[in-house]
């Protein structure tokens, strides 16, 4: 675009509907070109409560991580061939094989992973919460917290970097990106936050 009009580039967001949600079928080719890579959004996933419905196996980016900043590049590099293998997974599980226990592992992983990209509506979340909850996520952090418990995780967990671990959050900010010093202290806060969410839940249960 011209430098009166701020320059840059301008792209499209078409919308299409599949049929069937046959991603496959005929889209027609100047449709694709002037489009930056595809999110393709899923009827089952709407239905079973995933908001937004996007099916990360087969959305596409052409700009990708490149365009993210490091900090969340690093956090969110493995999600979405996690939560790809995850729905593999979750289908296969559905014949009601034995599991194994690496297999059972990633499926109890990627249930909480998918309860994280749950967002409410108009409720953006600032790119520094998002490497926070994700760095919580990928690292382990939720894997013996129960599903139902995964909102009430992350409401706390934002509320208590806030008052709690300000200082770790403007450091992040001010470096985008995540080093040695970040991570251990990402951890030490994590592991704070977490003794204190369950002591909360183990004396709900016996009250």
């Amino acid at each position: 675009m011209s430098d009166k009009r701020g320059g840059g580039s301008l792209t499209a967001l078409p919308v299409i509907e599949t049929q069937a949600g046959d991603v496959s079928a005929y889209i027609p080719t100047n449709v694709i070109s002037i489009t930056d890579g595809q999110i393709f959004l899923e009827t089952d996933l709407f239905n079973s409560g995933v908001r937004p419905a996007v099916n990360v196996g087969l959305s596409v980016s052409r700009v990708g991580f490149s365009a993210a900043i490091k900090a969340v590049k690093q956090v969110g590099s493995t999600l979405k061939l996690d939560l790809a293998q995850y729905r593999e997974l979750a289908a296969f599980a559905q014949f009601g094989s034995d599991l194994d226990p690496l297999t059972q592992k990633q499926l109890n992983r990627g249930q909480r992973l998918t309860e994280l990209l749950k967002q409410p509506q108009f409720q953006p979340l600032p790119w520094q919460k998002q490497v926070v909850i994700l760095f919580a996520g990928t690292q382990g952090y939720l894997d013996d917290v129960k599903v139902t418990d995964i909102r009430a995780f992350e409401d706390g967990l934002y509320t208590y970097f806030d008052t709690a671990q300000s200082t770790l959050l403007d450091d992040l900010t001010k470096k985008k990106s995540l080093d040695d010093d970040l991570r251990s202290r990402l951890h030490a806060a994590l592991k704070e936050y977490k003794a204190g969410f369950t002591a909360e839940k183990s004396e709900a249960v016996t009250a």
